[in-house]
Order: C-alpha cells, then structure tokens, then sequence
C-alpha cells in the first residue's frame, strides 16, 4: 500500500509540473525538477509486468500534465481536451515504458548501478528517447509539438539560445538528462550514508558543467546577435479583439471593417502628427542629427481579417469583393504603406470578360501582401489544423461532420485546402531586397515547416493568427511561447499580429524589446493583458546576413539521430551489458 501511494504521489507531482511549466503559470525552475518523481518511480518497479506498469505510469503522468495544458479547448469543445490529452499521453507512457525497461539503471548489479559512466549513458539514453518522442508527436498524424519542455525557457533567453542547436526538444533533451544524472547521484548519497562507503559523483559535475556550456552559450549568442548591419523595419499592428463563439464570429461583417478602418487610421493619424511634433521641433536647431520618423513601412492585420474574398489565377491576376475593396481604399488615405492582411482566397480562372471563380475551386486560407500601388500576392498555408481547418475522410465519414457541428457550435461548410509552396515571399524594403517567411495561425508552432523557407538573404517571419476561438484562455500565452522560438531557431526577427492573441514583434534571440528603447514590443492593455483591442508601432532590425543556426541547416535529423543511437545503444546494453566491463 505504501508504495502504491508513493506511486500515485510521484504521478501527481510530476504531471502537475510539467504542466506548470507554460501559461499561465510559467515556472521555468521546475523544468529542472519535474520529471524526477517520475524517473523514482519508474525505475523502482520490480521485474514482474514493468513495461505494462512503465507505460501506465507514464501514461498518467502526461494525462494530467496535457490535460491542464490543453484545458483551453474545453471552450470549443468539451470532448477536445479529453480525446487530445488522451492521445498526447500516449508518448509519455511510451517513454514510461522505455525508463522502466531498456533504460532501467536499478535493474543491474550493483556494481554497475553505482558507476558515473552508468548514470552517464542512462541520463543519454532517456534524454535522446524523450527528445526522439517529443520530435515523434511534432510529426505524426501532421504532429502537434505543442509544449515541449524545453518551452519552460520562453522566457530565459540565456538558455534558450541553444534552440538554435536541435531545436526545442534539444533543450528538452539538456533537462532529461541532468535529472537522469540528479536522481542517480542521489541514490549514491543515500547509499553512502547508510553504509559510509565514499562513490565517485564526477557525473553530476559533468552535467553541471554541461548546463555551464548551455549558458556560456546563450551569453555568447546573445552578443553576437547585436551591433549587425540590419535593415530597418517599422510595422503597424492592428488588434481588434474580435469576440467569437466557437468558429462564429460574433461581430456583423459591416462592424468588422468599419473596426479596422477606425483602429488603422486612428494610429496612422496619432503617428503621423507625432512625426510633425518632431519636424517642428527639429526647425531652426542647426545641430540636429538625423530625424527618426514613425511613418510604418508596413501595416498588419490578422488571420482572415475582411468578410470578403479574394479570386486569383494560377498566373497571378487577382480580383476581390467590393467589402475588401473599399475598406482598404479608406485606409490608404492615411499614408503610404504596404498592407499584409489575412484573407479566404478562392482559385480563379480568366477570361475574356473579367475573373471568375473555377468550377469545384480550392480555398486557402492566406496571407495577401498588398503594396501601395496595388500589387498582391499571396501565401496559401501548408498547415491545416485538423477538425479546425480540414476534417479527414469527411465525405466518407459522415459522423465527422456531425461531430464538427455539435462541439464547434458552427455549420461545416468544407475544408480548406492546403497550398503547396515553400518559396518565401519576396519583397523590396527601403530599395533592398528581403523576403518573409509566411505563417499563418498554428504554423508558427510548427519548425520543421518554418525552416523550410530559410533562405540565405535577409529575411523576417511574419505570423497572421486569430486564438479567438479560445477567449481569455492560455491558449493565446501558449500559443505565443512556443512561437517565439522559431525567431531563435532560424535566427530570423518575428512580427506577429493577431485578433485575440498576442501580437508583438520578437527579434533573433527571442526577445521583445525594442531595438532602441528597450521596452517590450507587445500588444497589451492598461493593465497588462493582451485580451484587448488596440495598435502597436514596432520596429525591427532585420540582419542583412542572417547569423548561422545548425537547426535551420539540419532540422530534426539532429534529434532523430541521436534518438536512435540513444534506443539502440539501450538495447546493445541490455542484451550484453552483464558480462561487458563498466569503467568507473
């Protein structure tokens, strides 16, 4: 009995922090504490069923762990969080079943449960597992990497740095393994305090040194991403907090334009007699440098903005409805900008008398790149959230749809289909040529298709999203945190602009403030929260020569190697490690 509820104890801990690690709660300390109780009570199981018991105790772990965290779907859908908790569990039970079994240091000798080099290649082994399963989940059944562990650091730019390296789940690799090596170091103490035998613990001040390196790194990174010959970029974000009801929008269509026309000219105007304040005060003052203006080179709003569509070709020519039309008429009289909105595209086909849509056209969910003379183009997202965006086997699955209906409170009216391009899209800014690197809602979140669109020139992200869905939930902090980290990885600034959500522009090592003034570059109300309507000018300096990033070079081939080295020298071990001599 005293074990079972050691057993249940371990469980809890665990899950609740590892939950504890993203919004709204944020405790980056527990990162490196968290999985212990688990680490006990997997490797103290006895011989008899462990894998099953591995699993199930794992399994547990990470169904109350992503049950707090994913509880923000509970808005949309009660069934949400339960069948996603359920399935993301299902890799912690898998590394569960792993540390009991494979990985098992307690389950050998005690000569060789004793060893440093021991507590050396078991911290490797689960370290490599873990971050394999983490990369394993970012993949399969299009991947949900949502909320690695690694994720603790949003907010601890000097560790997180090393994203550049493996990604997240190379961070999360760093904190499996120094826990592996804590809990062993600490079966060591306990045993010599029993016995007052001495055991070497040169282990934990290699992996001691190992989170030095980690740091030392961050620092170094850090400071070498300033003082880089850069391009300029002031951006206007536009946030009108749109309420939603599930997938409805509960703004009439005419409320939502007449939004953005007030919000965007409103700031534009606040701007522009700004910048006149500063030619008057300039006037007459001989020594005077160069005058900084606000005027922004671009103006965004978020994912699918305006109620009306636009029709464009395979070959480029482009219409839209008269709602869009006049809309971004009147607010062109505010200035002169490029303006980067979020719309629904539907394919078209010319002919001799005007655009018309194709018979059974495809529909995108875009981003359009709008210049002042009236160019466009557009980004078509790869991405489609399941069950949000695109129902698989719908049409023969009739139940799906039924399904859809009832937990989104909204009638399904198909899916969107998901563009094929990877090319970022190009752009000239101040005469120089750049290009962005195009997200729309989640994909930002997702970094082996971000990198894809790594170039080496000068290049930013930019993010449309809308978390509305999930009203004043975590979802749009969680949403933010782990977005963040595809600035670091690819080492490429961030502009983000969203309905509800947080809009905010990031630099190359994850940080939000301002290049001159160093206030943070986040879209906030009066009282701190980012649920709000509201402007925010940003600028950002885009590095004429992007600094190196391995990630951005290999993606997660670095993280599934080592994963199948790490599962494959367990198995090498476990078949021959009793007779194999373990150095000490």
């Amino acid at each position: 009995m005293r074990t079972l509820l050691f057993r249940a104890l371990a469980i809890v801990l665990s899950g609740l922090m590892v939950a504890a690690l993203v919004p709204p709660f944020s405790y980056a300390g527990l990162a490196w504490l968290c999985l212990i109780p688990l680490l006990i009570a997997l490797w103290t199981l006895k011989v008899k069923h462990r894998a099953k018991k591995g699993f199930l105790i794992g399994y547990l772990v990470g169904a109350i762990s992503f049950g707090i965290q994913v509880s923000w779907l509970s808005t949309v859908s009660w069934l949400g969080p339960i069948v996603l908790a359920s399935y993301l569990a299902l890799f912690f039970g898998a590394f569960g079943a792993f540390a009991a079994t494979l990985g098992n240091p307690w389950n050998r000798s005690e000569e060789i449960s004793e060893s440093p080099f021991r507590s050396l290649f078991t911290a490797f082994t689960h370290a490599t597992v873990w971050a394999g399963l983490e990369w394993l989940r970012g993949w399969l059944f299009t991947g949900f990497s949502w909320n690695g562990l690694g994720i603790a650091f949003h907010e601890t730019l000097v560790i997180s740095q090393a994203a550049d390296l493996l990604g997240v789940a190379g961070l999360s690799l760093m904190l499996v393994f120094f826990q592996c090596v804590l809990v062993q170091v600490a079966y060591r103490l306990k045993k010599t305090a029993s016995d007052g035998i001495r055991r070497p613990r040169w282990d934990f001040t290699a992996s001691v040194l190992g989170v030095g390196l980690l740091i030392a790194y961050g620092l170094l990174r850090i400071a070498g991403e300033s003082g880089k010959e850069s391009i300029p970029l002031k951006s206007l974000l536009i946030q009108l907090n749109i309420p939603h009801e599930g997938a409805t929008v509960l703004w009439p269509a005419e409320q939502v334009h007449m939004g953005y026309e007030d919000e965007t000219l409103g700031a534009l105007e606040t701007i522009a007699k700004a910048d006149e304040e500063k030619l008057k005060a300039a006037i007459g003052k001989s020594d005077e440098g160069e005058i900084e203006l606000s005027t922004p080179d671009w103006v965004l709003w978020p994912e699918t903005a305006l109620n009306g569509r636009i029709i464009r070709t395979d070959t480029g020519e482009w219409g839209s409805w008269r709602e869009n039309i006049d809309t971004i008429e009147r607010v062109r009289k505010g200035g002169t900008f490029d303006l980067i909105y979020g719309v629904v595209e539907i394919e078209g086909e010319a002919r001799e008398d005007g655009l018309y849509q194709k018979e059974n056209a495809k529909i995108y969910n875009s981003i359009a790149i709008q210049n002042a003379e009236g160019d466009l183009d557009t980004y078509r997202k790869r991405h489609l959230v399941i069950f949000g965006e695109t129902i698989p086997f719908v049409e023969s699955i009739p139940l799906l749809k039924k399904i859809y209906e009832q937990q989104a409170g909204a009638e399904y009216n198909g899916s969107f289909t998901s563009g094929s391009s990877l090319d970022p899209l190009p752009y000239k800014l101040k005469g120089k040529d750049i290009s962005i690197i195009p997200a729309v809602c989640f994909e930002d979140t997702v970094p082996r298709l971000t990198r894809k669109f790594v170039r080496n020139t000068p290049q930013i992200i930019v993010n449309l999203t809308n978390d509305g869905w999930f009203k004043e939930s975590p979802a749009a902090a969680q949403h933010f945190a782990n977005a963040r980290f595809r600035a670091i990885e690819l080492r490429r600034p961030m502009l983000r602009c969203a309905n509800t959500g947080v809009s905010a522009a990031i630099d190359t090592i994850g940080s939000t403030a301002h290049p001159r003034t160093g206030k943070p570059q986040i879209l906030t109300s009066e009282k701190g929260s980012h649920f709000t309507r509201g402007n925010l000018l940003t600028e950002l300096n885009i590095p004429v020569s992007p600094s190196f990033s391995l990630y951005a070079l290999i993606g997660d081939w670095g993280i599934i190697l080592l994963s199948l080295v790490g599962l494959a020298t367990a198995i090498i071990f476990r078949t021959h490690g009793k007779s194999s001599p373990v150095p000490k």
